[in-house]
């Protein structure tokens, strides 16, 4: 309530005039007063509590924005520290792959600006470097068609029964941020997308082996404009070798020599392994791809018993998507087509002249039939080891079960040997070819499997002495060292062809063999 002496002075002031006017004096006027002040109090409060929103609400972008660039940032100080204790490793590490990653690591890209014309989802097939040059195709493909990426899906339904995803083996912030510049890349679809494919409103095929863009331009595109998310679901070959333009093949090696980098875990266990065959002198890497698994597939049964044939038929039809049933294990071995048993392999490293007291290093899984089949080249080279002997059963406890980070440790490993020595032309073989041209034709022995098997035959029947077997296999092989040639390019075989990612041909520095390529 106001007493008289308010109520005069209000009246007094003539700013307030209506105070004046109104009936029962100073309470209707003092009634008006405190609803108002009350009214202005509660404003100033929502202005306060809005305030205090927005700023909640930019500062959760600010963070997740830098949680989505911080391993482009991350000082590699950090991150990729050597772990050996020796003075001289760290400063090695520091001069070299240390201040070039690092250098390289801190340059943020513009983001390239198009409208996008729709959301490609991949499942890769496949192993580990099946499906590693799968990915390169796939950033390709969708940064030609103005498309954004959805970080692919790795393949976890075949032989190997792998359960890692892309993030367990590749460092998935770095793939994203280092191709900013070229297509748009997300983890995962957007919300409202993700419910629609949730719900199978999407479309799903798998695109024709070794196509050109004309028919991702004419085929794909449209379906994107039309359902907006497309998902290819077989990636392996889907891009043709040749008939590219230079900056998409430039681009395909970008991708795997640049934005395809291995998590840390996987790195600093693959520079240990490295490290420790370092100390004891020169190392050969030997892809002996003499597997259960590949042998089932190939049909190849060149020194197994009865039993273990059979065993690898039944296998063979236990999978259905090995369309080849009915094999003829001599016959495919005479055209070359069959990876080179334990046997054959240590009787042509000897011919080529190679140390036997070399380190032979071997970049596989279980060979099969154990000992016996490797009892040959143990005897021939007694320094062969694998990264279960060189490594405590610890430190691949988490490995285990996951055969596409094992080959990942063997892909590091095989890149940083002095020679590489596949015995079969799968993919492995193929994209470490590749990779190893790129680095500065690091010495690659590609065999030449239909010689050496027809050669080895004459040399055990006699035909043959053991000088004339190890000069025709080293005359053969003379060329056949890694070094640099143009591709094979038969355009009716695409399968016949050279590989692209083995021959990486427009991304070499021609001029100087040792050194890449600048393809950033």
């Amino acid at each position: 309530m106001c007493n008289g002496s308010e109520v005069i002075g209000v009246r007094a002031n003539r700013e307030m005039k209506i105070g004046a006017s109104m009936r029962g004096g100073g309470t209707v006027f003092c009634e008006i007063k405190v609803k108002f002040r009350n009214s202005m109090v509660n404003k100033s409060k929502m202005t306060v509590w809005m305030m205090r929103g927005i700023g909640i609400v930019l500062l959760w972008t600010c963070f997740y924005q830098m949680m989505g660039i911080w391993d482009a940032f991350t000082p590699i100080l950090i991150k990729d520290w050597p772990s050996s204790n020796s003075e001289n490793a760290m400063a090695a590490r520091l001069s070299s792959d240390f201040i070039a990653i690092y250098r390289h690591r801190h340059r943020l890209r513009e983001k390239r600006v198009y409208k996008n014309n729709g959301y490609l989802m991949v499942s890769c097939n496949g192993g580990l470097n099946q499906m590693r040059a799968a990915i390169c195709d796939m950033v390709v493909i969708a940064r030609d068609l103005n498309a954004t990426l959805i970080v692919p899906e790795l393949d976890k339904a075949s032989f190997w029964a792998d359960p890692s995803d892309f993030q367990d083996i590749f460092d998935v912030n770095h793939f994203i941020v280092s191709l900013r510049d070229e297509v748009r890349i997300l983890k995962e679809l957007p919300p409202r997308l993700k419910i629609r494919v949730e719900m199978g409103q999407y479309y799903s095929l798998a695109p024709v082996s070794w196509s050109n863009l004309y028919y991702y331009h004419n085929q794909i595109l449209p379906l994107l404009l039309k359902h907006k998310v497309v998902h290819l679901n077989k990636t392996d070959a889907r891009l043709a070798n040749n008939g590219l333009p230079i900056e998409i093949q430039k681009l395909r090696c970008r991708v795997n020599y640049d934005a395809l980098k291995f998590t840390s875990e996987i790195k600093e266990l693959g520079r240990r392994v490295v490290s420790i065959l370092k100390q004891n002198g020169p190392f050969l890497v030997l892809h002996l791809r003499y597997e259960m698994d590949m042998l089932a597939f190939s049909g190849c049964t060149q020194g197994c018993s009865e039993e273990e044939a059979e065993e690898l038929m039944k296998m063979r039809y236990a999978y259905p998507w090995w369309k080849e049933k009915v094999i003829d294990s001599d016959m495919k071995r005479k055209q070359g087509s069959c990876p080179l048993t334990p046997e054959e392999t240590a009787l042509t490293l000897r011919a080529l002249g190679i140390d036997p007291n070399i380190q032979i290093y071997i970049a596989a899984g279980e060979i099969y039939g154990g000992k016996r089949r490797m009892r040959p080249l143990s005897a021939a080279f007694p320094n062969v080891v694998r990264k279960e002997t060189l490594l405590n059963p610890e430190d691949l406890r988490f490995f285990l079960n996951h055969s596409s980070q094992m080959a990942a440790l063997d892909y590091i490993v095989s890149l940083e040997s002095d020679i590489f020595v596949p015995t079969y032309d799968g993919n492995m073989a193929k994209v470490v070819e590749g990779h190893r041209r790129f680095l500065g034709y690091k010495t690659t022995i590609s065999l030449d499997r239909k010689f050496l098997v027809e050669t080895i035959d004459q040399f055990s029947n006699g035909t043959l002495t053991w000088d004339e077997f190890s000069s025709f296999v080293r005359e053969a092989h003379a060329d056949r060292m890694g070094s640099s040639h143009p591709r094979m390019v038969l355009p009716d075989r695409p399968k016949e062809e050279d590989y692209f990612y083995s021959n990486p041909y427009e991304c070499l520095d021609l001029e100087q063999p040792n050194k890449p390529l600048q393809i950033a």
